[in-house]
C-alpha cells in the first residue's frame, strides 16, 4: 500500500511540475535567449519495441555560440521514478553510439535511439507510460511515451 501512494505521490509531482516545463519544449517566445534545450516528442509513440527521441542542444539552428560545450543527460523512467534505461546518441557525431549520459555536446539537432529493453539486460519492458527526462547544463525537461505490446 505505501508503494501506491508513493507512485501517486510521484506522478502528481511530475505533472504538477509539467506546465512550468512546458514552455521550455517547444518554441522560445520571442526575446529568449534563455533556452538551453528543447525536447521533441517521441516517434513512433505508442511503440513496440523501439522508439527514436529528437531533441536540440543551444539555440539551434541559427547556433549562434558554437564553441559551447553542454552537459547532456537522457533517462527514462517508470512511474515509479524508477530508472529504466539511458538510450544512446544516434548520428554522425563523435559521441555517436554511446549512452546520452554526461555526454558533451556542441549547439545542434541530435536524436537518440532506446529499444525497449531495461537498463543492462535483455529484458523488454512492460507495456506502460515512461517518462524521458532530458538534463542539459542542469536544466530539465519531461515528456511521455507509451510502450504497447
Amino acid at each position: 500500500m505505501k508503494l501506491r501512494w508513493a507512485a501517486l505521490v510521484c506522478v502528481l509531482t511530475l505533472s504538477v511540475g509539467a506546465p512550468r516545463r512546458a514552455a521550455g519544449q517547444g518554441t522560445a517566445a520571442a526575446g529568449d535567449k534563455s533556452t538551453v534545450a528543447v525536447l521533441g516528442q517521441n516517434y513512433p509513440n505508442p511503440f513496440n519495441p523501439t522508439t527514436t527521441i529528437p531533441f536540440t542542444v543551444g539555440d539551434a539552428p541559427t547556433c549562434s555560440d558554437q564553441s559551447r560545450i553542454h552537459r547532456v543527460t537522457l533517462r527514462i523512467y517508470n512511474v515509479l521514478a524508477q530508472l529504466v534505461a539511458i538510450p544512446i546518441l544516434q548520428g554522425t557525431s563523435g559521441n555517436a553510439g554511446q549512452p546520452l549520459e554526461n555526454v558533451q555536446l556542441s549547439c545542434g539537432q541530435y536524436t537518440a535511439y532506446w529499444n525497449g529493453m531495461y537498463l543492462r539486460s535483455n529484458r523488454e519492458v512492460a507495456s506502460g507510460v515512461y517518462l524521458y527526462r532530458l538534463e542539459v547544463d542542469g536544466k530539465m525537461l519531461v515528456r511521455k511515451m507509451i510502450v504497447m505490446k
